[in-house]
């Protein structure tokens, strides 16, 4: 299977740089996959494609504002941080972007952190040892800025950072620990909950503690040679009790953003079903993948030759996908995180 199949044309000016002014008046490409229907609806328009005892599935992680900036301690020389994740209370893997090699010390966050690289990684990665005093959440919520992906321009000082550390969360986001947003949950609110709920649809959180790699383009031809990141997961005994509630019930089980999907069919695949766990997936869905616990998908639109493309087009079917990105792309959708989205069903 070549990766040049998920290719798809897209002008630039189709990806967002920022949220519709509420969540809900994002649009939403509704996808038929029995029928090969396609329409074109509003994401407050949801519910009338849920039924009573419906499961949604979402991902509760929450995005830190884990880029920050600095300078080196002998030049003075600008540097940036991107922390990923915590090897262990005071080393962290991150991108370090400047000159990097083994004992440079750096000066960051207005000098609340100081850090010296212990280690040099490929693809522009260090272990950094960190030191400072207090909480580093909190030092990070203050002076940190949101990891928005590359497609989103902003400068350091850009007034809409601000924004983004409101608009790049989900309204359910709770645990620490993501450096990208689980896009697909960004178009819902509180009040679109209740209202789901009152209509019988049910809602359970998991955990997947999204990293850069959701943003690695796969650089290789074929694409069964990809490999992909690994990302931390948690799936808790209620949220396992709710999916096999579901499942028990002939319900269906509506995974909110590729994250979700990547989650429940790491552990049914790891398990043949849904119960409690929790470790790292590297799980690769492509086109011949065969899903066992998902039902129905609400996603946004995805990069050209993407791994998330090809999730979709596994779970919709690629000449379905693709026409559908390309009738997106005649109907101006805004694409990627701060764009619109589909409902596969």
């Amino acid at each position: 299977m070549r990766t040049k199949n998920f290719n798809y044309y897209l002008p630039e000016e189709l990806i967002a740089q920022c949220p519709p002014e509420k969540r809900e008046d994002a649009r939403m490409m509704v996808l038929h996959r029995s029928s090969g229907k396609i329409e074109h609806r509003k994401f407050s328009d949801l519910s009338k494609y849920l039924v009573p005892n419906d499961l949604l599935v979402v991902n509760n992680t929450k995005v830190v504002p884990a880029r920050i900036f600095g300078e080196r301690e002998d030049t003075g020389g600008k540097v940036e941080l991107l922390l990923i994740e915590a090897v262990s209370e005071n080393l962290w893997e991150s991108y370090y972007r400047g000159k990097a090699r083994p004992g440079i010390k750096v000066i960051l966050a207005d000098g609340l952190i100081k850090g010296e690289i212990v280690e040099k990684r490929t693809e522009g990665r260090v272990i950094i040892k960190l030191s400072y005093a207090g909480d580093l959440f909190d030092i990070l919520e203050e002076k940190g800025v949101p990891p928005v992906p590359p497609y989103i321009k902003r400068e350091m000082d850009d007034t809409r950072v601000e924004m983004d550390k409101q608009r790049y969360q989900t309204v359910f986001a709770k645990e620490k620990g993501a450096v990208a947003a689980p896009t697909a949950g960004l178009h819902f609110t509180d009040e679109h909950f209740q209202k789901l709920f009152d209509l019988g649809v049910f809602k359970t959180e998991l955990t997947l503690h999204v990293g850069p790699g959701t943003f690695a383009p796969v650089k290789v031809d074929k694409v069964e040679d990809h490999v992909m990141h690994e990302e931390r997961y948690e799936i808790t005994k209620n949220a396992s009790d709710a999916i096999c509630k579901a499942r028990n019930a002939d319900a269906r089980v509506i995974a909110v953003g590729s994250t979700s999907v990547r989650t429940l069919e790491t552990v049914a695949q790891k398990y043949g079903k849904i119960q409690p766990d929790e470790g790292r997936s590297s799980i690769f869905i492509y086109p011949g993948y065969e899903f066992k616990a998902v039902d129905a998908m609400i996603t946004n639109f995805h990069l050209p030759k993407s791994t998330l493309i090809m999730m979709v087009a596994a779970f919709a079917g690629k000449e379905f996908t693709l026409e559908a990105y390309k009738k997106a792309v005649e109907e101006r959708y805004r694409f990627f995180s701060y764009g619109d989205c589909m409902l596969i069903l």
